[in-house]
């Protein structure tokens, strides 16, 4: 799992619209990557349509925000068009990324133990560095922490 301070790991995803996308090529941009469970549900909306409504002011600052999950890019893509989400969400369907980003892993919910994303976001700066890490943070404090760290 990367740290605070660490070089970002590469990694090559497809988009909502079966584009290869690598976080390297984001290099010389500062980027906000969040993880989310599932796409359409309350919580996740409430995380997207946050970086989306803050994504003017993100954009005009040199900043690129991509979401993650294990949907497939066709319910993305209908997910992006109903809430107009101007940037791109990323299909991990096998998890490995998630995992790999400690974003994957046991969760509760009633008493009940499963496995799932746990919601996250990493803020990676210009030379991709991590230059902040929030695992398991809530939909609104995402957003509000991921903007605050560019002083937005």
């Amino acid at each position: 799992m990367p740290k605070i301070g660490e070089q970002a790991p590469d990694f090559e995803l497809i988009n909502q619209d079966g584009v290869s996308v690598k976080l390297s090529d984001y290099r010389g941009k500062r980027v906000i990557l969040f993880a989310y469970p599932k796409a359409g549900t309350s919580g996740c909306t409430t995380q997207a349509c946050g970086f989306r409504d803050q994504f003017p002011k993100l954009e005009t600052n040199n900043v690129v925000v991509l979401g993650i999950s294990p949907d497939e890019p066709k319910d993305q893509l209908k997910w992006k068009q109903a809430e107009g989400l101007q940037y791109d969400l990323l299909s991990d369907i096998d998890h490995t990324v998630l995992a790999a980003w400690g974003a994957w892993g046991v969760k509760k919910m009633y008493g009940n133990e499963y496995e799932g994303v746990i919601r996250s976001h990493w803020v990676i700066d210009e030379a991709g560095k991590i230059i902040d890490e929030q695992v398991n943070i809530k939909p609104v404090d995402s957003v509000a922490k991921a903007v605050q760290i560019f002083g937005l």
